[in-house]
């Protein structure tokens, strides 16, 4: 087996007086794939620093396999001293390096190198480090929160793209469908110390809950130990007086033990504060549209959205999400169309840019508006310390300035801001943002058991599977359509579809979009030349493609007839209370019939263009 390229041991940190780090340990070999996991301020990225040389532990040791290159992602570039992305990304090449692979890094993620550092976008500032990263050809990755300000293109890009390099890889992350695609061996970060599984992320969870059962198990045995043990020192100290000394140092030591366990770190208790019940109609949009500057944004869309829905917008960055959403909230007016919101709508929004937070504001009055030391959830007033501790923040935080928090921290301070207000209808913009996995799940819960309707805007795969029951995906042009389910189902659906069309939602980049990284390699349809796309020297269709050019017009035909009777049985007054599953069959149907036609129109299409091209040639 070859020696680590990187070596941890025993290493012990303390901010504040506080351990943070107390024992942890991380190897990394060549071509491993690690995911370091644990809750938000356990010390992930401290640990990632140490691994990278940039922090200097108390104790413990660090070392670097003699000529190996290690890269560090930090969650937040530094730009100081670089004027454009060329001159950062050269700026992390080896002595040895052509500076050619600098540019070839930034092209590859849709950058010419010319960018001026100081008004890159969030996600453009995260391509051009995550090219800094590749270029050097590191023989180790360590990567923090790498999909950060990226769209769902350009994290399916950067995750295809990591998965063919030969560096290892230490990856933290809050996107599980990344992490599970990624990772082969998992280390844990509690209380701490380090654990590691041989296995990737998709293991992680029942492993790490069945150690907490064992440990809260060993410390229950304990308990009862220390119950017997105290029980016989009231009964007097008696006997041989050696033997009863050596069991009082035992129970001090058993009590010293019990006093020092740290416990796992609770869960965030998330509650929402229930307004009035809306109507059953939230938005009912017909035929909207809006341009700016001649570039359609929203074109002819209809849509409805009923209480009790989730509604997840998808798309890559500048496709017009935000534009969108308040188009259907009645913040914007449409250049055609109308937009109708429903009766007793309580709308509370989420946004992800976190400007409502002012960064001199303390904690408590962030939470209260200023307004005394209680917030009204549910109708009841609770003490802001007592809200605070609810989402995992400390008594000694409540007059801590808000500049001074964690992104992770803001994040829970966002959640407990939008959550203590009374709604029924919650637009959640990118919600994930630097929450740890144990709060998405509580969030996805809430959300689940929420009565009211929910719009949500996120590049999290997984939280979209878990939460929305359809999703608003855009096509081009500034057509958008609705597909029933998750983003799972979503890209099941347009599978049949023509690559432009699909590009934008799973994540295949075109040149249109801005945050797209690289040009993809579109599927080609035959030119006119000879030969087309065909084998070379191929003057004739095969027999397979005559029998497929002769039979598809026949099931075309089946799948228009089809879909005109699921369009029908859709369309029949009060379908979906008289005869649910009817309705859920319907909708399945049609949505599948709908995949498979396109795919054969544009399968039929390609053939006949080919058959017109030999036959002409």
């Amino acid at each position: 087996m070859a020696p680590p390229y990187l070596t941890l041991k025993n290493i012990h940190l303390t901010f504040g007086g506080t351990p943070l780090l107390t024992g942890a340990d991380l190897t990394v070999a060549p071509g491993e794939r690690l995911c370091l996991v644990g809750r938000n301020g356990s010390g992930k990225s401290t640990l990632l620093k140490i691994a990278a040389g940039l922090v200097e532990p108390d104790n413990g040791e660090r070392f670097v396999h003699p000529g190996a290159v290690i890269r560090y992602l930090a969650q937040e570039a530094n730009f100081d001293g670089h004027e454009t992305t060329r001159s950062f990304v050269e700026a992390g090449l080896k002595p040895t390096d052509d500076r050619h692979e600098a540019m070839m890094a930034l092209y590859a993620l849709g950058l010419t190198g010319e960018e001026s550092t100081s008004t890159l976008s969030g996600g453009e500032a995260r391509r051009a480090a995550i090219a800094q990263a590749l270029a050097a050809k590191p023989d180790v990755l360590l990567l923090d929160e790498p999909t950060n300000h990226l769209d769902l293109p350009a994290i399916e890009w950067i995750e295809k793209e990591l998965a063919g390099v030969k560096a290892a890889l230490v990856l933290i992350s809050h996107d599980r469908r990344f992490l599970e695609r990624l990772s082969k061996e998992t280390v844990w970060l509690d209380r701490g110390k380090t654990r590691r599984l041989d296995q990737g992320f998709g293991g992680f969870e029942a492993w790490r809950d069945k150690l907490i059962e064992e440990e809260e198990a060993e410390l229950h045995k304990l308990d009862r130990k220390i119950a017997r043990e105290q029980q016989w020192m009231h009964g007097g100290v008696t006997g041989r007086r050696k033997r009863n000394v050596r069991r009082v140092k035992e129970l001090a030591a058993m009590r010293q033990q019990r006093r020092e366990h740290r416990h796992v770190q609770g869960d965030v208790n998330l509650e929402v504060s229930d307004g009035q019940v809306s109507g059953k109609l939230v938005i009912e949009a017909l035929g909207i549209s809006k341009s700016f500057g001649g570039t359609p944004i929203v074109s002819d869309l209809s849509l409805r959205v009923l209480r009790g829905d989730r509604l997840g917008i998808v798309g890559p960055n500048g496709a017009g999400k935000t534009t969108l959403i308040r188009l259907l909230t009645g913040q914007m007016e449409p250049d055609a169309g109308t937009v109708r919101l429903g009766s007793n709508l309580d709308i509370v929004t989420l946004d992800q840019k976190r400007e409502d937070l002012d960064p001199e504001m303390m904690l408590s009055d962030s939470l209260t508006g200023g307004r005394g030391d209680q917030v009204i959830i549910n109708g009841k007033p609770r003490h802001v310390s007592s809200y605070m501790k609810d989402f995992l923040f400390l008594p000694e935080q409540i007059r801590s300035q808000v500049k001074v928090l964690s992104g992770g921290e803001r994040g829970r301070l966002m959640l407990a801001r939008a959550l203590s207000k009374q709604s029924n209808f919650l637009i959640l913009d990118e919600p994930t943002n630097d929450l740890d996995l144990e709060t998405l799940d509580l969030l996805q819960d809430l959300l689940a058991d929420y009565a009211g309707t929910v719009i949500l805007v996120s590049h999290d795969r997984d939280f979209l599977d878990r939460v929305v029951t359809s999703v608003l995906a855009p096509d081009g042009d500034g057509v958008w359509r609705e597909y029933a389910g998750g983003y799972s189902d979503m890209i099941a659906q347009r599978k049949g579809e023509a690559p432009r069309k699909a590009s934008a939602a799973e994540g295949q980049p075109t040149a249109a979009a801005e945050s797209k990284p690289g040009k993809a390699a579109s599927k080609a349809r035959p030119t006119s030349k000879a030969g087309g796309t065909g084998t070379p020297g191929k003057q004739k269709l095969s027999y397979k493609e005559k029998f497929a050019l002769e039979s598809i017009p026949k099931r075309i035909d089946e799948l228009q007839a089809s879909i005109a009777r699921f369009e029908a049985k859709l369309a029949e007054p009060d379908v979906f209370t008289k005869d649910p599953d009817g309705f859920e069959a319907a909708s399945t149907g049609l949505a599948d019939a709908q995949a498979e036609l396109a795919g054969l129109e544009d399968q039929w299409l390609e053939l006949e263009m080919k058959r017109e091209e030999f036959e002409g040639g």
